[in-house]
Formats: structure tokens, C-alpha cells, sequence
């Protein structure tokens, strides 16, 4: 695409979780196809600055897919219309001269709205603080191929760990659940050898924080899955659901028991 864009932006503003919210139209001109998203709400806010009327506040950090706190819903979808991206590098050149824009914050009763597009997704860190690591002594680091982890395992954690906690999942989920999270933290930790000593006080911790923070239970229509940015697995939650009714049937006694005892 070549020239420039002139689009028509929908933004939710919301001035805080106590005030009702509204849609507000502005037109985004001028708009190089090569910008980010996050770019091109830059330049909007700059015109905005110039006008004296206050800027569209939206988290950003590290603009490089990474951080996960760019986290818009755009056009009915989470982080926008392609797959497997963050909204940092969602490009404009995916979107049409002309083209109108809807532009929302995270829906979801765990992730208030702090103002406009920005929401407190410090749920997430509470479920991770529940049990969300490894708290027993592992020694030192050994050498690599002291432990052999079949390739196929680590693959399977790795994948597992690029969750980077952006909340999408929520978004995606009619019920605003957020399984897909949390099974995401629980089989990185769950399918390694210094996981196992807490694998299901773990499990049982960060579930009951989850439902204590007000998340929805699970649809099963693959939207968290779909809308991913780093393509997470339903696998992850046939992980934790098995770990789960395994403590509950076996080891509920550790269930708030984190020296992870056997």
C-alpha cells in the first residue's frame, strides 16, 4: 500500500471504573501504512495534545510483542485482525483507507477499567503468586544434560512459558475465563523435573485463586486458543484439568499446603 491513510477511530473513553464510559469518534489523518497501531494512536493523541483535549490513555512498554500490556480490542477482536501478533505489531497496512475503527478495552469483571483503554489485569499476578513457581531447593545449576528432559517435554514447557499474560484470552472468552492463563503457567512449571514436588498444591492454589478472582469457567469453543497471540494450546488446560481432579482425588491435603509435602 502506498500514500497515506485517513481513518475514522471508535474509542471507548472511561474517565474510571465508577464512571460510566462512551464511545467517542476521531479522525486519524495523515496515517503512513507502515505505522504501528500503537503509533498510530500516538500521532491521534499528539493532534489531541494540540487541540488542548486530553489524550487517549492506553498501556504500551515494550512495543516489541513481548510485554503483553498493549492489549486493545480491535474490530471485535483481541490485539486485531490477524493472528498471532501483539497490537504493538499490528500494522496499519492491515486495515483500509477509509475504514472505521473499534477500538475497546479488555471486557471482563476481574479486569476493571483504569481509564479510557487501560484495565488492572493484576488478577493475572495474583493467580501467579499463588503458586506460579518453584519454592523448594533445587540445588545449584547443574550441567545440561545432568537432568534429560525429553525433547519433546521441554518443547511442550517451552511453548507453555512464552505466555506473556496479556489477558487475550479473557477477552476472546464469552465467559471471560481465564483457564487458558493459567493452565499456560501451571504445565510450564508441571511438566519439568523441578516441578514436580509442587506439581499439585500448585495447581490447586492457582485454580482457587483464579475462581476467587472472578474469572468465568471455561467455554470450550477454542476462542482463547484462537485469539492467542503466542498461539497457546488447549492442550494447557487438559494438562491442568487433569493435575486438578488428580489432587483433588489423591492429594487434596496439600492443597494449601505449599512445601509441596508428597
Amino acid at each position: 500500500m502506498s500514500g497515506h491513510m485517513n481513518l475514522t477511530l471508535k474509542v471507548w473513553r472511561q474517565k474510571n471504573t465508577q464512571t460510566p464510559g462512551k464511545f467517542v469518534t476521531y479522525k486519524a489523518e495523515n496515517i503512513s501504512p507502515d505505522m504501528s497501531f500503537l503509533e498510530m494512536l500516538d500521532v491521534v493523541n499528539e493532534s489531541l495534545t494540540r487541540k488542548n483535549e486530553e489524550p487517549i490513555y492506553f498501556d504500551h512498554d515494550c512495543r516489541e510483542g513481548i510485554c503483553g500490556s498493549c492489549s486493545l480490542y480491535i474490530n471485535g477482536h483481541p490485539h486485531g485482525p490477524k493472528r498471532a501478533i501483539t497490537t504493538c505489531q499490528l500494522h496499519m497496512r492491515s486495515f483500509s483507507d477509509g475504514e472505521t475503527i473499534t477500538i475497546e478495552p479488555w471486557r471482563s469483571a476481574a479486569f476493571p477499567i483504569v481509564k479510557d483503554l487501560a484495565t488492572d489485569r493484576s488478577a493475572f499476578d495474583r493467580i501467579q503468586q499463588a503458586g506460579g513457581y518453584v519454592s523448594v531447593n533445587t540445588g545449584g545449576v547443574p550441567d545440561a544434560n545432568i537432568i534429560p528432559i525429553p525433547k519433546v517435554i521441554a518443547d511442550e514447557a517451552f511453548n507453555s512459558a512464552t505466555c506473556i499474560g496479556c489477558g487475550a484470552c479473557v477477552a476472546a472468552c464469552k465467559n471471560a475465563s481465564a483457564m487458558l492463563f493459567t493452565s499456560a503457567k501451571i504445565t510450564q512449571l508441571g511438566l519439568l523435573p523441578q516441578g514436580q514436588t509442587e506439581r499439585y498444591s500448585r495447581v490447586q492454589a492457582m485454580v482457587a485463586q483464579m475462581d476467587q478472582e472472578g474469572f468465568g469457567n471455561c467455554t470450550n469453543t477454542g476462542a482463547c486458543e484462537a485469539e492467542c497471540p503466542k498461539e497457546i494450546t488447549l492442550n494447557n488446560i487438559a494438562f491442568m484439568n487433569n493435575d486438578f481432579f488428580s489432587a483433588k482425588l489423591f492429594r487434596e491435603e496439600h492443597a494449601h499446603d505449599h512445601t509441596g509435602g508428597e
